[in-house]
Formats: C-alpha cells, sequence, structure tokens
C-alpha cells in the first residue's frame, strides 16, 4: 500500500504488501521486500537493499552517498537485513568503493538517532542504543549492544556477544563475549547475562573468564597471554575465537581493567 502522498520513483522495486506512509521520499535503484513498513518522512535514496518485514520509523534517511571526501560516485549499496527496526532519524550511508556495501544484519535494532558511516559491517541481533556514531569501516560482530551515545572509531572491530557501556569512547577493537566501559575504554568483565540469556552454560562462560584473566588481570603483555591461553585453557571454540581475534587486530584491543583512584 502506497499512499498518494509518497513519492515512489517507477525504477525502484517493491513488494506489493509493503507499506510506504505520506511523504516518503524513494529513489530508483531501491529495492524493498516483503511485509517492510516506511514510516512517514522517511528518504531511502539510491543503492538501498531493504529485506522482509523490516520498519523504518519517521526522518530516517536511508543509502545516502558516503561522508567521504574520495567517495567518486561509484555504484555502492546499503544492505539492510530481515526484520530490522530503524528508528527515528537514523542515517545510514551507502559504501565506497574500498568495500562496495555497508551491511546491516538481521533482527537488528537501531534505535533514534544513531548513524552507520559507509562500509560498516554490522552483524545479527545487534542493538544500536539512542545516538550511537559508527565511523566508515567499523565491524560489528552478532548479538552486541552499544549503549547510547556511544562513538567508534573507524576501522574498530567489535567482537560478538559483547556490551559496550554507554556514552563510551571506541577507540580500540573489543574482543568477544566481553564487557566495555570507562574512559579510556577497558575491561570490564565477561558479559556473563548475556551469554546466559543465550544458552551459554556455566562451564562455557567460566572458560571464557579463564582466558581474559590470563588476558587482563595477570600483567602479561598480549604475546605472552595468548601464549599462556595456548598451553593451559581447555581448547575450545570460544577460546580460539578469542584468540584469533587478538592476532588478526589491526588497531589493537582495549586496555586491561583500570582502577582510576
Amino acid at each position: 500500500m502506497i499512499q498518494p502522498l509518497a513519492y515512489v520513483n517507477p525504477e525502484a522495486k517493491i513488494a506489493d504488501n509493503v507499506v510506504i506512509e505520506p511523504f516518503v521520499t524513494i529513489h530508483k535503484n531501491v529495492v524493498i521486500e516483503e511485509g517492510s513498513w516506511i514510516g512517514s518522512n522517511v528518504t531511502i535514496m539510491e543503492g538501498a537493499r531493504i529485506g522482509k518485514n523490516c520498519r523504518i520509523f519517521p526522518g530516517a534517511v536511508v543509502s545516502a552517498i558516503p561522508q567521504d571526501l574520495k567517495f567518486e560516485g561509484e555504484n555502492s549499496v546499503l544492505e539492510v537485513g530481515n526484520n530490522v527496526t530503524i528508528r527515528e532519524c537514523v542515517t545510514l550511508n551507502r559504501g565506497t568503493k574500498a568495500m562496495g556495501k555497508t551491511k546491516i544484519g538481521d533482527h537488528c535494532l537501531i534505535m533514534a538517532y544513531v548513524h552507520v558511516a559507509h562500509d560498516c559491517m554490522v552483524g545479527d541481533n545487534v542493538i544500536l542504543a539512542n545516538g550511537v556514531q559508527l565511523a566508515g569501516h567499523v565491524e560489528i560482530d552478532d548479538h552486541t549492544i552499544l549503549g547510547g551515545l556511544s562513538a567508534v572509531h573507524q576501522f574498530v572491530k567489535i567482537g560478538k556477544h559483547c556490551m559496550i557501556s554507554g556514552g563510551s569512547l571506541v577507540r580500540k577493537d573489543v574482543p568477544p563475549y566481553s564487557k566495555a566501559g570507562r574512559e579510556p575504554l577497558g575491561y570490564e568483565g565477561v558479559n556473563s547475562v548475556g551469554l546466559r540469556r543465550r544458552g551459554y552454560d556455566s562451564k562455557t562462560i567460566n572458560l571464557i573468564q579463564d582466558v581474559y584473566r590470563w588476558l587482563f588481570l595477570r600483567g602479561l603483555n598480549n604475546t605472552q597471554a595468548l601464549r599462556k591461553i595456548e598451553e593451559v585453557v581447555e581448547l575450545t571454540k570460544e577460546r580460539d575465537e578469542i584468540i584469533q581475534f587478538i592476532k588478526d587486530s589491526d588497531r589493537g584491543i582495549m586496555k586491561g581493567f583500570i582502577t582510576h583512584k
């Protein structure tokens, strides 16, 4: 159902049961799949690929060109998965030639006033609370939550099942399964509450905690800590994911636990 006061470019591909409210503007080279709802005063620009059963609230601007001076008008897209909620005044930019796309996974909640810049990769079941700002090329893995007003530096990677405290400045990579907060950003424990909610048992959570004790709490540098983890911690998928994340980190990982006097 398309309201007569909406503008939809005839080249846009809109599924039959998509609801488009008044004063929406949809440009050419846009695809919107079944069951999605587009609220009043939303602007969807070229290159948007919006999945099934998404909800986009008033004032959002989806797939605008990158805020990147190196952008030269190249073809690129913004991919939004299925069952994604995009709240009021969110801005999602499409990719550049570096990656060709910006991507939001399935079942994500993108709260009001969030900005996701060019070439970001956001996984499934991610929550970005009100006012979160992602610079370009940020990667966020599945089931991670960023608290309101957090800002993430370009090229930072955040692992799966992380919890980032509201108001954080994320300048370094955040390994999976962890909580992070304070200033400068540092380790604040394992995200045990989130892991239990998602079916992780106590043994697995305790093993993850053991990994991070060696990494953050025993005064070792990263090379020494990784060596000890590989020597003494039981081999599991979670252990190896943390090790590989740290080895692959280009920016370096966040600090260990910080005690403020």
